[in-house]
């Protein structure tokens, strides 16, 4: 069967319906119930509970703490590099954007100015920069940390649709990332300035910042956006900047410029949070 075949049923599924019930299961105190589907699901995916600063199933009182758990300390030392991978997960692409477009997969491409909500003063900053595009499946840590240090400037919430962001998906769905619910995120570093952009799907009850806590729900039809130039927020290489509240993906910006990544990155491969990612040199 081909991709797009595959993907077909999620243009009539009740997306918003489904995503809205997993957010209420997820957030549920079910006692008992929540334990065996914690247990479920750490079966079923294979999450590694031992690299968990709380390893007991049954400690967790709702799905979502459990999703978002934390790592035991020094499970991810972080790598003496410019760049670090900020997430677990794989690597679904990376490379140069084309003038201002973002390669997705095979036959499909989305524009920069599409991916942040539709800024094309802010898209510009990134013409012919580098990307990267990152997955986090099920079985992943779902909390995402800082790639560099950075002082935080404005955070876009984008409306858009909740397709699955799975792989098979982002071959079948055109400019996936670019229609589905986000979150942009917009630094400035020493380098130049750089974005991570955390991506909605299909049951991902919501996405939260450090800074904010949980941005969506609610969810609006309209772009919401702050701006933190009278309110310094500065975030170190390696620190917390977010979370998914079940799995999805990460889109990265970065300017025109010496970006060399990791000569041992290649699509599908897996990643872990403080491997080196790449230099500005």
């Amino acid at each position: 069967m081909s991709d797009r075949l595959a993907v077909l049923p999620q243009y009539v599924i009740p997306k918003q319906a489904l995503t809205a019930l997993a957010g209420r299961i997820a957030s549920a105190r079910g006692g008992h119930l929540t334990t065996r589907l914690i247990e479920w699901f750490v079966r079923r995916y294979g999450v590694n509970m031992a690299e968990a600063a709380n390893p007991d199933p049954a400690s967790y009182p709702t799905f979502n703490e459990f999703f978002t758990r934390a790592l035991k300390q020094g499970a991810r030392p972080l790598a003496r590099a410019d760049l670090i991978c900020p997430v677990d997960g794989a690597i679904s692409q990376f490379g140069l954007i084309e003038q201002d477009q973002i390669f997705q997969a095979k036959g499909h491409s989305y524009s920069t100015a599409a991916l942040v909500g539709g800024d094309t003063a802010l898209a510009a900053r990134f013409q012919n920069g580098s990307f990267a595009t990152l997955y986090l499946s099920p079985k992943d840590y779902h909390r995402i940390h800082m790639p560099c240090d950075g002082r935080l400037t404005r955070m876009i919430y984008v409306p858009g649709a909740l397709f699955s962001v799975n792989p098979t998906t982002a071959r079948g769905v055109p400019g996936l990332f670019a229609r589905n619910e986000r979150v942009v995120c917009v630094f400035e570093s020493a380098r130049g300035p750089f974005v991570l952009v955390l991506v909605g799907a299909t049951i991902v009850g919501s996405m939260a910042t450090a800074w904010h806590g949980v941005v969506n729900p609610p969810r609006s039809r309209a772009v919401r956006e702050w701006r933190y130039d009278e309110t310094p927020l500065l975030l170190a290489q390696g620190q917390e900047m977010g979370r998914f509240l079940l799995g999805s993906t990460v889109v990265m910006l970065f300017p025109k410029g010496p970006v060399q990544f990791n000569p041992a990155w290649a699509p599908g491969g897996a990643i872990q949070l403080g491997e080196e990612m790449a230099s500005q040199r």
